[in-house]
């Protein structure tokens, strides 16, 4: 099915990408989970007894919550509230490489806010690629734990720092649910300042900093991702008139579209599929796809949307096995109303393409 799609892609190279479906338009949630790793990262001890080092944690957890919004033309803005944690693991000596301590007690916990600008891309594929960046404010804190066995030393404390994320992730939209995607992300997340914390003797006298470099992490999540106040589904296709009966009847479908829209529906989808399947059940010699536009908006701009319409249809039309050669595109904008109204009326009915077999 994905090579078929990427063929059809390939024959149409005229069409623009934006003509596929846009996973997200208006306001929407998210939810992730997954796996954390946090790099391993040096510091500075200033107990003379104790030297500088490496600590090094375990595989942990993240999560992110977000609330975005989706501009209908790829790009997207987005609100996260992240989280992870990893366990410590060791210490290591930062000069000799020895290793002060195993199975540390505690863990180190990063979280805070994100604002990020993400872009789908459609390429005519089931999944849509994702790709984003942001800034944000992260909270580091290091739970108590034992950092050395002999001394009895810990260290703990919570410190801010500046961040920047870089996102790359899939999303899969569900037919069955409109508004519904499932999403897989990786994440790689940058605390772009160094803290100090303090390294605490087991009676709690005798306290000295101890400095931690830059942190950085790399979550893999997979999670669910909703668009609200989804567009009503749009009407089923009505069958237009045909004169009377003759040997080989044409057989008009209708494909309706949200206002100012070229993408598809998957009601639209359901329709599109059926008539690919009827166009292989009788002997053909074109398949004309012909697009229309309602009255808002300059003749001009509602030419090039009809087009827009009309090439969406002749994509899925060959996804679904129908031969480029078979099909002829054709955009007439706000001429050949269906329901007739004046100039800049929206009128649903209007907004359509037809596919008559021939």
């Amino acid at each position: 099915m994905k090579l078929r799609i990427l063929l059809a892609a390939a024959t149409c190279l005229a069409l623009p990408l934006a003509a596929q479906a846009q996973p997200v338009t208006g306001p929407y949630v998210g939810l992730e989970f997954g796996a954390n790793s946090l790099n391993a990262f040096n510091y500075t001890y200033s107990h003379g007894l104790i030297p500088s080092g490496t600590l090094q944690t375990n595989l942990g957890i993240a999560g992110v919550g977000s609330i975005g919004y989706g501009f209908g033309d790829g790009f997207r803005v987005q609100l996260d509230g992240v989280f992870a944690q990893n366990s410590v693991h060791s210490f290591h000596d930062l000069y000799a490489g020895q290793k002060l301590y195993e199975n540390g007690q505690g863990n180190v916990e990063s979280y805070g806010p994100m604002v990020n600008v993400l872009y789908d891309l459609s390429l005519g594929l089931p999944v849509f690629p994702y790709v984003g960046a942001g800034v944000g404010y992260q909270l580091t804190t290091l739970s108590p734990h034992l950092f050395d066995a002999g001394t009895g030393d810990t260290l703990s404390g919570t410190h801010g720092s500046f961040a920047y994320d870089v996102i790359a992730g899939l999303s899969y939209p569900i037919a069955a649910v409109p508004g519904l995607s499932v999403t897989g992300e990786y994440r790689f997340t940058q605390m772009v300042e160094s803290r100090n914390y303090t390294a605490l003797s087991v009676s709690n006298i005798n306290q000295s900093p101890f400095h931690i470099g830059q942190i950085s992490e790399h979550s893999f999540m997979l999670g669910l991702r909703y668009q609200l106040f989804n567009a009503p589904v749009a009407a089923p296709p009505v069958q237009a008139p045909m004169a009377a009966p003759a040997p080989a009847p044409a057989k008009t479908y209708l494909v309706f579209f949200d206002w100012n829209k070229s993408n598809l529906t998957p009601r639209a989808e359901q329709v599109i599929a059926q008539a690919a399947i009827d166009s292989q059940a009788v002997k053909l010699t074109t398949i004309n796809v012909s697009g229309y536009t309602d009255t808002s908006g300059t003749p001009t701009y509602n030419q090039g949307l009809s087009v827009r319409r009309a090439k969406a249809v002749a994509v899925k039309l060959m996804a679904d096995g129908v031969p480029a050669a078979e099909i002829s595109i054709h955009g007439y904008g706000e001429t050949h109303l269906l329901v007739p109204t004046g100039p800049g009326v929206r009128e649903p009915q209007n907004r359509r393409v037809e596919i008559v077999l021939n």
